[in-house]
């Protein structure tokens, strides 16, 4: 399947339910994320340059002593950063309370860092250590406070979104049809029967058990492999796969349960109302530090109405949970193809 004009148009555009289970560890704020690091530094150098325009004077001034304030600030900064980000296992075994604690009080210690490196290089006496220590606490603070929030509302996001990959998955018409492909198997063909019921039990495995946040695309693409070959007994010649898979990307993050509804949106926009069948292709390729996903399917001419995108609105959302702006979500529609275009961090 070639996707060469594709391409170019992206470039245009279960436990004992008697006892209680143990919570998972949950970290509160990730300072590893890209899009974490570029808001805590953006954020900061706008409080320094607002602070910097109380001591009046032209716009020389003004930028001198944003300079000398950005001088202190974003060392501190920074190793609050890198500090936050190397002990995030350790932050991740906390309480949310104490993780909030933690955070603060290595925002004091980054402020006193900034005000020591100016001291050094101004040798001043007078250093403003309280105050530094002060500042660096309450930036600190209203920065775990920022991303505390952003994490409290993903967690309504992800279990809408579970849900509704759930009630995908469970699809009465789905699995009749699968049970009545098993049964139709069971007397011609047992073996074949009887791995089209292992791939169905996988994928109600997976399903239906409690996921972590993330998991890797090696398991994911696994998933999509047992629900097309349920499919292909269904659909047989009418069904045609194909995957290009670069092992290198096997342990990239993605979220658990976002491949799937991909495939069986190919599946039911591309083959089910074509008379001839469709292509469906899944690819990876690591490509630097990035990870590339493609799903892409033949579509039939003068196909009906588009579906109305909730599946693949999910994906784009959680990915974006996961991942933040080092997530990329694309689709295009060209000259019959239509493909699902990914990128995560490898």
């Amino acid at each position: 399947m070639n996707d060469e004009q594709l391409l170019s148009a992206f470039q245009e555009l279960s436990r004992d339910t008697r006892r209680p289970a143990k919570p998972r560890a949950h970290l509160l704020f990730d300072a590893c994320q890209l899009g974490v690091v570029l808001r805590a530094v953006l954020f900061v150098e706008t409080v320094m340059a607002v602070g910097a325009l109380f001591g009046g004077g032209g716009p020389m001034e003004w930028a001198e002593r944003l300079a000398y304030l950005s001088g202190a600030a974003l060392p501190g900064t920074l190793g609050w950063l890198v500090v936050t980000c190397s002990s995030k296992r350790l932050l991740a075994r906390l309480k949310a309370p104490a993780q909030q604690a933690v955070g603060v009080v290595l925002g004091a210690v980054a402020g006193i860092y900034g005000c020591g490196l100016i001291a050094l290089v101004t040798s001043t006496t007078q250093a403003p250590w309280l105050a530094s220590a002060a500042a660096g606490a309450l930036l600190s603070a209203v920065l775990v406070a920022a991303l505390v929030l952003r994490s409290k509302g993903r967690l309504p996001a992800e279990t809408i979104a579970r849900l509704a990959e759930l009630q995908a998955r469970i699809r009465p018409h789905f699995l009749f049809n699968s049970l009545n492909s098993a049964i139709a198997l069971v007397r011609e063909d047992p073996r074949r029967a009887e791995a089209l019921l292992e791939d169905l039990s996988e994928l109600f495995r997976h399903a239906l058990v409690s996921k972590d946040e993330s998991v890797t695309l090696s398991e994911e693409v696994q998933l999509a492999r047992h629900y097309l070959a349920i499919e292909q007994v269904r659909f047989g010649e009418r069904l045609r796969v194909e995957w290009a898979i670069d092992p290198r990307t096997g342990s990239a993050k993605v979220p658990a349960l976002f491949l799937q509804p991909l495939v069986e949106n190919a599946v039911k926009h591309g083959v089910e109302p074509s008379p001839t069948g469709a292509d469906v292709k899944v690819s990876t390729q690591k490509r630097g530090s990035v990870v590339v996903i493609k799903v892409t399917n033949t579509v039939p001419s003068g196909q009906g109405r588009p579906g109305h995108g909730v599946a693949q609105d999910n994906v784009r959302d959680r990915l974006r949970l996961l991942h933040d702006v080092e997530a990329q979500f694309q689709t295009a529609l060209i000259d019959g193809l239509y493909q699902v275009r990914m990128e995560v961090p490898a």
